[in-house]
């Protein structure tokens, strides 16, 4: 099966068949030279004809000025081939790097895909790919040679095996460690991302010297990886060098001699001098570049296996919007990258104007679970379903418009606060906008900052205050009216101001028959709840109506379901199966629900 990157190649097959034959008709211009210095000393000194020289040296002069014109349409050629390739794959490695920490956890540097696109292109626009169509014209140079004279293309082309050796010699050595100077780049930059994003904990707490350290010795493994790919490459390119200039001295030596033999003319000595360099030129440019070429080709299989592993979703069937029903068909919920289950078998179906509470202790999988509601993490066993069709099912952009989700670490992107609530979208409803701020009791806080809407909110909200970027965090789930409303801590930076705003943008969601899912520490986040979820040890302990799993769990364990209560579902405390009907209070591990921990 031919890989997305090998396609976005082939797109450029028009322009790599242009670049050939220029290539062809380029190095055919390269005899100018040669042929230019065998009239000089055969045709013009014998006859000391001035005419001779200035018609020989004008013919030289256009063929040069052609030579260089269509030698930098070939480089402007490379370049914009390097351009297609990012444009044909760029938004799908984007697409890979964001995707990526949702199914593993990055090693490293989560970063390196681009910096491998941006290889390749760089590698493209350069002098390597020249080098690469050159080598195939290096017969024609030698086969001129053998029929200026035998001699002559026998040392010509014993200088072109020792440089071929020399190039396979190149791969071999300059292999690993270029590979390995990437792996060591790749960890030293996580580092500077992680001490960039921490850097108020590494300051207030004098970490940042200690941590500077550890940072110091990723950077000193990384100089020394890439001292020794550069040392290796740059002494064989020295090696390559020295050789050519000391062959081209040699086929003038040859040459002389057979001059002297009167077995060839002095112009064959000259022309056939600087025909071996030419031949050589290619092998001795591979060389030069050849530490990009292997990062290059590290990079293309790099990309080719992130691309694998994230292929291009098909294009599913336009589903109308969701307005009934989410149903959670017991999912068992992992964290990317881990086998290791934090939600286990949890199931239960909400309809439209309804709001869940889920409560547990920390650590019980609350927020794994509603990770797996918004479709951030996959279930490894169960389905998410909105009216009826699974998450899979969903068209990307119709389900993130049917979906708001207030993360618990709230992150807000550079940008302004109307670009951030209409969620970057390229052309949005100005009013949609104001109708979310308004929904989340934000538009006079919003009003009031410099700039209002188009107030810059610099890298990560930077230029705001927690509560301020809890409270905008919060317009951006509601833009759009979504269907289902995911709120993970809402009210953790909020005053009271804030509690009462959130409270009645839950009432609004209901209200228009949305449904919403608050994960909660705090009493407040639940005032608009009608059902509650319990979580403990990652299963589902009790669902139902809030009152009356309040007043379940308010009792012993081991009660009896009261009356009234039948569509109370309540687990036993590991959730392998509900108590026994009719136990006494006095049962083993019977204790009130708040001794457990389980209610805010």
């Amino acid at each position: 099966m031919t890989s997305d990157l090998a396609k976005a190649m082939q797109a450029c097959r028009t322009a790599f068949i242009g670049i050939g034959l220029m290539t062809g008709v380029i190095n055919i211009l390269y005899l100018t030279g040669s042929i230019f210095m065998l009239e000089v000393y055969d045709r013009v000194l014998p006859s000391r004809s001035i005419p001779t020289l200035v018609g020989i040296a004008l013919l030289a002069a256009m063929l040069y000025a052609f030579q260089v014109a269509l030698d930098i349409l070939r480089l402007r050629i490379l370049s914009r081939i390097g351009l297609a390739l990012d444009e044909g794959i760029g938004a799908r490695v984007y697409a890979a790097v964001v995707r990526a920490p949702l199914r593993a956890v990055p090693a490293g540097d989560g970063l390196q895909p681009m910096r491998d696109l941006d290889q390749l292109r760089g590698f493209l626009s350069g002098l390597g790919p020249t080098a690469l169509f050159d080598l195939p014209w290096m017969p024609l140079y030698l086969v001129i040679c053998f029929l200026f004279h035998p001699l002559i293309g026998v040392t010509a082309l014993a200088g072109c095996l020792v440089l071929v050796a020399f190039t396979a010699v190149t791969e071999m050595t300059t292999r690993k460690p270029v590979r390995q100077a990437m792996l060591e780049m790749t960890a030293r930059n996580a580092l500077s991302e992680v001490g960039r994003r921490n850097a108020e904990v590494l300051a207030a707490m004098a970490m940042t010297e200690r941590f500077g350290t550890v940072w110091a010795e990723a950077n000193r493994r990384y100089t020394l990886q890439q001292q020794r790919a550069a040392d290796i490459g740059n002494g064989l390119g020295s090696l390559s060098k020295g050789l050519r200039l000391a062959l081209q001295s040699t086929v003038l030596g040859v040459g002389a001699w057979l001059v002297i033999r009167g077995e060839a003319s002095a112009g064959i000595m000259i022309a056939a001098s600087i025909l071996s360099a030419r031949a050589l030129a290619p092998v001795e440019l591979a060389i030069a570049h050849w530490k990009g070429f292997v990062a290059a080709r590290q990079g293309w299989k790099r990309l080719g296996e992130l691309l694998r592993a994230f292929p291009a979703a098909g294009e599913p069937i336009a589903l109308p919007r969701p307005h009934r029903t989410l149903a959670v068909e017991a999912i068992s919920v992992a964290p990317p990258g881990s086998r290791r289950l934090v939600v286990q078998e949890v199931g239960f179906t909400l309809e439209a104007g309804q709001c869940l509470g889920v409560v547990g202790p920390s650590g019980s999988g609350k927020s794994s679970l509603v990770r797996a509601l918004v479709g951030v993490w996959q279930p490894a066993r169960g389905k998410v379903r909105l009216d009826g069709a699974a998450f899979e099912q969903w068209r990307f952009d119709d389900l993130g418009a049917a979906i708001g989700y207030l993360p618990q670490d709230v992150e807000l992107f550079a940008g302004t606060v109307a670009q951030n609530i209409a969620r970057f979208h390229p052309d949005p409803d100005h009013g949609a906008i104001i109708a979310a701020a308004e929904a989340a009791g934000v538009h006079a806080l919003v009003l009031s900052l410099p700039q209002g809407y188009e107030t810059p909110i610099g890298e990560g909200g930077a230029a705001l205050s927690a509560g301020q970027r809890q409270r905008i965090a919060l317009a951006r789930a509601l833009f759009g009216a979504p269907f289902l409303v995911v709120l993970d801590e809402p009210n953790s930076n909020l005053d009271a101001d804030g509690e009462a705003a959130l409270n009645q943008a839950v009432a609004g969601v209901r209200a228009r028959g949305g449904i919403v899912v608050i994960v909660a520490h705090r009493h407040s986040a639940l005032a608009s709840i009608d059902r509650l979820l319990v979580m403990q040890e990652g299963r589902l302990r009790a669902f139902g109506p809030k009152e009356q799993v309040l007043r379940k769990l308010a009792q012993p364990a081991a009660a009896p379901v009261p009356a009234g209560g039948a569509d109370v579902v309540v687990m036993s405390g590991r959730g392998e199966r509900p108590p026994r009907p009719g136990a006494g209070a006095g049962a083993a591990g019977a204790e009130p629900a708040e001794k457990e921990g389980l209610l805010p």
